[in-house]
């Protein structure tokens, strides 16, 4: 018996007129994202970055060459408000991993993108974050692992689509 299993069997017993089994699977889902990120981050830390750090290099690195983005395309794709995203420049800029210029594209047009160092950083960053997950994944079965993977893809599309 877990926790989750105390807390179901508590509010069973407090509210039996309601079905509490969601909380089978969704409480454990709570319990277990809060212990991933509690992992994920020691990772991010011992680069020196934060989460939201670690995202912003990752989206423009995964970008491909020249590395950049505008910071309204970059607020889109790590999924924050573009207030917090301009903090989150300004705090990677002062670090010297991100660099704002004029667009070649558009003379108007500003866009982000790293340098050679946030380059450096993230791809030894990324590294190291793969070998954490596959280790944070390590007490499942690759066919679990797979078999949890479609059902996690079909829910979140419930959401994202």
């Amino acid at each position: 018996m877990d926790a989750v299993d105390r807390i179901q069997e508590a509010w069973a017993r407090e509210r039996p007129d309601l079905d509490v089994s969601p909380l089978a699977i969704i409480g454990r889902l709570h319990r277990l994202a809060a212990h991933l990120t509690d992992e994920l981050v020691v990772v991010y830390r011992e680069h020196g970055l934060g989460e939201g750090d670690f995202d912003v290099l990752a989206t423009l690195r995964r970008s491909g060459a020249p590395f950049e983005y505008a910071p309204g395309e970059l607020a889109e794709h790590t999924m924050v408000t573009t207030g917090a995203m301009s903090k989150r420049i300004d705090r990677l800029e002062a670090a010297g991993l991100v660099a704002r210029r004029v667009s070649d594209t558009d003379g108007r047009g500003r866009v982000v993108a790293l340098t050679d160092s946030g380059r450096q950083l993230i791809d030894r960053a990324f590294g190291q974050h793969m070998a954490n997950e596959r280790r944070l994944l390590a007490s499942l079965a690759p066919e679990e692992q797979h078999a949890l993977q479609q059902l996690l893809t079909k829910w979140l599309a419930d959401f994202e689509h």
